[in-house]
């Protein structure tokens, strides 16, 4: 259940109950593809850095170790121990992304694997069924992802196919979820709102998966080839046709500027593997932009990442040091890195919850837009 605290404009800010207990939104879900956040970052770690949800990949886990195996060690939550919330995407977007590999017909994907070539079939009810094993708390419908730059017509017959898929999703997981041996019998289904760069499509996408009431929303398609400006026109024309009244999820997003842009438009939910991705790289996070730790002018440099931060490398370590670790390829320098960014992206969460509560938003995105931009001190 999605209970609507506040607006301040069209930002929401809100209180989603789930069996694994309360998101507090708008939420970023830290990325942990294969049951794990890259940089050697325990579950433990999340709880200590203020993460809420967990994400992980239907088809990354259905490849390795498989779904099967899993749900015999008691579901995902047991099996990472993790006692929050995890979200699992539906195994679409690596159809998107391994497009060489697969082929798209009316009841799924036909494809291979990326790890060893085995032929693979997924349609809508596999999607589900390897996500009732995992037990995560929230599964995304079984969507195609389609390029931004496919035409019109190829979009339109993708959306409606995605539609079919999502009523299939719909009447299979109510099916799992009345099973006896379903570890979780209150997992819930987010369905998702395709249609390219065409607003009239998307609109009407949205209308029709409004109808069937479901537990969330997300708009997909987005942050794959297009450009921030348009991202942001889709999100005017869409958020207003999905219900207020339940969570709205911008998946694959993004950047602090786009998470501040797109919370004024009525998102609630974010995932991206950004902050991961760059900490493994040495770039770092911090309210006056990012900073990569492999440059010569940190070499002799005491100060933490960001002076004031809290999180377990700030408290502890000088950008010198971890600029040692990452040249030295130490792992530890990865690690810390990850572990600065997500508490960073959880905070800046924090802050965005607190500033819509005090219907201060606008200042709050104004202010550390303009804070981000000055670059380092």
């Amino acid at each position: 259940m999605y209970e609507l605290l506040k607006k301040d404009g069209m930002a929401k800010r809100g209180r989603f109950h789930t069996v694994h207990g309360i998101i507090e939104t708008p939420v970023f879900m830290n990325v942990g593809t294969a049951a794990a956040i890259k940089g050697a970052v325990s579950t433990d770690d999340l709880r200590e850095i203020k993460t809420q949800v967990e994400l992980s990949n239907t088809y990354h886990l259905h490849v390795r170790p498989g779904d099967e195996i899993v749900k015999k060690l008691g579901g995902l939550h047991r099996f990472m121990n993790w006692d929050r919330p995890i979200l699992t995407d539906s195994g679409g977007f690596q159809v998107f992304s391994l497009a060489s590999l697969r082929k798209i017909k009316e009841e799924g994907v036909h494809f291979h694997s990326h790890i060893d070539g085995h032929k693979i079939f997924m349609g809508p009810e596999e999607s589900m069924q390897i996500q009732s094993n995992l037990a995560s708390t929230i599964a995304m419908a079984f969507d195609e992802c389609p390029p931004s730059t496919a035409d019109r017509k190829y979009i339109g017959n993708s959306v409606e196919r995605t539609t079919r898929w999502l009523k299939r999703c719909r009447d299979e997981m109510g099916r799992l979820n009345s099973l006896p041996d379903t570890i979780n019998p209150h997992q819930m289904l987010f369905g998702i709102n395709q249609g390219g760069i065409y607003e009239d499509i998307r609109i009407e996408h949205a209308q029709q998966i409004t109808e069937l009431d479901l537990d969330g929303y997300a708009v997909g398609g987005l942050a794959v080839g297009e450009s921030h400006e348009e991202m942001y026109r889709i999100l005017d024309a869409v958020v207003p046709h999905l219900p207020e009244n339940k969570p709205t999820y911008l998946m694959g997003v993004g950047t602090p500027a786009n998470i501040l842009e797109s919370v004024e438009r009525g998102v609630d939910f974010f995932d991206c593997v950004y902050p991961t991705r760059n900490g493994r790289h040495g770039h770092v996070y911090t309210n006056y932009g990012k900073l990569n730790l492999f440059n010569a002018k940190y070499e002799l440099d005491e100060r933490p990442i960001e002076e004031g931060c809290t999180c377990p490398a700030c408290r502890s370590y000088s950008r010198a040091y971890i600029r040692h670790l990452l040249k030295a390829k130490e792992m530890l320098g990865m690690r810390l890195c990850v572990l600065h960014n997500l508490y960073f992206y959880n905070t800046m969460m924090e802050e965005i919850r607190a500033a819509i509560e005090a219907g201060e938003f606008q200042t709050y995105k104004k202010n550390k837009l303009e804070k981000m931009a000055q670059g380092q001190r």
